[in-house]
């Protein structure tokens, strides 16, 4: 059985075109490393799918939250729609399984990289969403991200790590952040950084990750709880 059909038989769903979802499974290392295996990646369907995915999140958390206005109605949204937020949708149906990668990508954890299954998501919401139909593919991806909408979430933690130590450091002590790439290795489409976040020429934390955006949240994230650490000793 194709590796469309396995996740589509998991998810229940009725395909019209199978190689749809085949192309949204195919990562670009697997197309280098097997041209004859595949038409093209996933690339253009996740495109389309980002599109839908942000309307389909938006629309319910208007519906869901009248009297938010449009910063915590897009707090909340981001809150889904992230690398994180999609990477866990994408693990929740186990569609790292499925994706068709290449050797290395495969080796070096590809499946569990949270910046390629959410890549794969989106890939997969522009397939469903050309095979089914919008409201067949909105109703699947509302219902599987269930658990987070309806999740009771404080205003300060919708927001981001990087907007929180910003907020904090300039309550304390006026000044803003300052982000800095310490580290930047790999070839161009697969580069790993390090970033460090100091205040005031006072470094509070680091973080690794594919992308800058990335790298500077988790360094965010470290330099908060370093902050916290502190107040509690």
């Amino acid at each position: 059985m194709s590796a469309a059909a396995t996740l589509a038989g998991r998810l229940g769903l009725d395909l019209r075109d199978p190689g749809l979802v085949h192309q949204a499974l195919v990562h670009s290392s697997y197309l280098h490393e097997h041209p004859e295996a595949a038409a093209t990646h996933n690339e253009r369907l996740e495109f389309l799918g980002d599109a839908v995915v942000n309307l389909a999140i938006s629309h319910a958390v208007y519906l869901r939250h009248p009297e938010d206005d449009e910063g915590l109605l897009s707090a909340r949204r981001a809150a889904i729609v992230s690398t994180t937020g999609l990477a866990r949708l994408g693990a929740r149906i186990a569609l790292g399984d499925e994706l068709l990668l290449g050797e290395g990508e495969s080796t070096r954890g590809g499946r569990r990289r949270p910046s390629l299954l959410a890549s794969a998501f989106e890939a997969l919401c522009g397939a469903l969403y050309l095979d089914l139909g919008y409201p067949a593919t909105r109703d699947w991806l509302l219902a599987l991200a269930a658990p987070e909408l309806e999740r009771i979430t404080s205003i300060t933690n919708l927001k981001s790590p990087k907007s929180r130590l910003q907020e904090r450091t300039q309550q304390t002590t006026g000044e803003r952040p300052h982000y800095r790439v310490v580290d930047a290795s790999g070839p161009d489409h697969e580069k790993t950084f390090k970033i460090e976040v100091a205040v005031n020429g006072r470094v509070l934390g680091w973080g690794v990750g594919p992308s800058r955006r990335i790298a500077e949240t988790a360094a965010a994230e470290r330099a908060l709880d370093a902050l916290i650490a502190e107040d509690a000793s």
